[in-house]
């Protein structure tokens, strides 16, 4: 089943409502997954710092773990995750010191621009918790899960983050992604959880790593991806959608001159401003689309 919602802004004057006009995507899309949610958001950055996101159990004591990575470390909180800001020379330091010390958190995210939180709960819920609806940015994707083929966890919901600035969110299922995860682990890709998602994350990091862009990434991965999906990414500069050649699981798009939006049903996008005079289309199965904002 599942969700899924993207929105990627052209006009600058939407900027300051992405986070409530993706909630609003996201709340739709609850009946497809209730089991928990999530969502990246792409804000203000800058290009000599790095964001970690991290998680954590409820009522860790952020501001103490702060505290020990010492001076020029930004926090902001957001309920069980918070966000670190750091100079990005200082970013492999950081990551070793929070291994030692803080065990129990776990880095979800990371980038200059993105930031990354899901939890287990119903989706109107998860984006309240989180002030979804406060945040700013240039574009987001995001998530409802219903875990059909897997338990009901933080660790099972999307997005997936292998790559910096980059982050997955998927409906469907791969078939072959045990024999996937054993191929990017032996190159060196680390796979935390057992999601198949994740495999498919780390698979176009992987490709990307190894100098393809994300359109050429997700062209590789129609021939070494089995099984029926949608995948909807996030980059720094973008977005892009891709479906499996059968095409099976809903997908709907729209394009106005101020935005590009995504949903696996039309009502997630029926509510977004001059909607009613969108292009709205069907992506076409085993068809790469990619918006960037430096084209936009």
């Amino acid at each position: 089943m599942c969700g899924i919602v993207g929105l990627f802004l052209k006009d600058k004057a939407l900027e300051p409502k992405l986070g409530e006009l993706l909630s609003g995507m996201l709340e739709i899309m609850t009946d497809r997954g209730p089991d928990s949610a999530g969502f990246a958001v792409y804000g203000a950055g800058a290009p000599d710092e790095v964001k970690l996101t991290l998680r954590a159990p409820e009522g860790y004591d952020f501001a103490g773990l702060a505290a020990k990575l010492g001076d020029g470390v930004g926090l902001s909180e957001r309920a069980t995750h918070a966000i670190l800001t750091l100079p990005a020379g200082r970013e492999a330091e950081v990551r070793d010191t929070l291994a030692k010390v803080a065990p129990d958190v776990t880095v979800v995210g990371a980038g200059s621009r993105m930031e990354l939180y899901k939890e287990v709960g119903l989706p109107s819920d998860v984006a309240v918790r989180f002030k979804l609806a406060e945040m700013s940015g240039t574009h987001g994707i995001g998530h409802t899960r219903m875990a059909t083929e897997s338990a009901v966890t933080t660790n099972g919901a999307h997005p997936f983050s292998t790559g910096a600035d980059q982050c997955l969110v998927h409906n469907g299922s791969l078939s072959n992604h045990r024999t996937v995860r054993r191929n990017l682990e032996r190159a060196g890709v680390a796979i935390q959880t057992d999601n198949d998602s994740e495999v498919a994350a780390g698979y176009l990091s992987w490709r990307m790593r190894e100098g393809r862009s994300l359109g050429e990434a997700l062209e590789d991965s129609l021939g070494d991806l089995d099984g029926f999906y949608t995948f909807v990414v996030g980059t720094e500069s973008g977005f892009g959608v891709l479906r499996d050649p059968i095409a099976c699981k809903p997908a709907v798009m729209a394009e106005t001159d101020q935005y590009v939006a995504f949903g696996s049903e039309y009502r997630a996008l029926a509510g977004l401003p001059g909607i009613e005079n969108a292009k709205v289309w069907e992506p076409e199965p085993a068809k790469v689309y990619f918006w960037d904002r430096a084209a936009a």
